[in-house]
């Protein structure tokens, strides 16, 4: 049920994005250079400030991007009911070409509708949080995995539940050790 979702709410994002002929595609902005004043849509507070992968997102009524300092915050945005559907370009760090985990380098932009994303990884992202790791190929996405866990899935697969995840409780918990949600839940018995 929340994949359907998931996928209804990025119909129009999908629609838009992918368009129907070469100069639909030629039309999309460029992604831009993250400045060291750039602020991200929900938090506002400095992206550079934030390590692990980054987005930005083009609304058709907007020349700038909104910025996000987490690949999940720039999920959210497009999964939210409430938030704008008219997404013209939607770009991600790719992580298999940036050097540098919390600073990924310029130049180092994807199309997020291209790329392939590793959830349930160890490493954590802006505001360290779970991630979702993007990466412009599946062989360095493989790589990653190796290295730091997690499982690889395509953009349209990004569930709502690993997105809107109570952060609290991360994928590498162990089985039986508590969580703060484990005891916020005991508390609750409690009273």
């Amino acid at each position: 049920m929340k994949s359907v979702f998931t996928v209804m709410a990025l119909l129009p994002v999908l629609a838009l994005l992918s368009g129907c002929n070469f100069e639909q595609a030629k039309a999309l902005p460029d992604p831009q250079e993250l400045t060291e004043d750039a602020t991200g849509h929900y938090c506002q507070m400095i992206v550079a400030n934030h390590a692990g992968p980054k987005a930005q997102i083009f609304l058709t009524d907007r020349d700038k991007p909104l910025w996000f300092p987490s690949v999940r915050d720039a999920f959210a945005f497009v999964m939210l009911p409430g938030e704008a559907k008219n997404v013209r370009a939607f770009y991600v760090n790719d992580m298999g070409m940036a050097q540098n985990w919390d600073r990924p380098e310029p130049g180092t932009w994807t199309n997020a509708l291209e790329a392939v994303f590793v959830i349930d990884s160890l490493k954590k992202g802006g505001m360290n949080l779970n991630e979702v790791v993007p990466f412009s190929t599946r062989e360095a996405a493989l790589e990653f995995t190796l290295a730091h866990k997690g499982r690889i899935v395509p953009f349209e697969e990004v569930s709502v539940d690993y997105v809107f995840a109570d952060p609290t409780v991360t994928a590498d918990i162990a089985p039986g050790k508590k969580t703060s949600l484990d005891e916020r839940d005991a508390r609750g018995q409690n009273q």
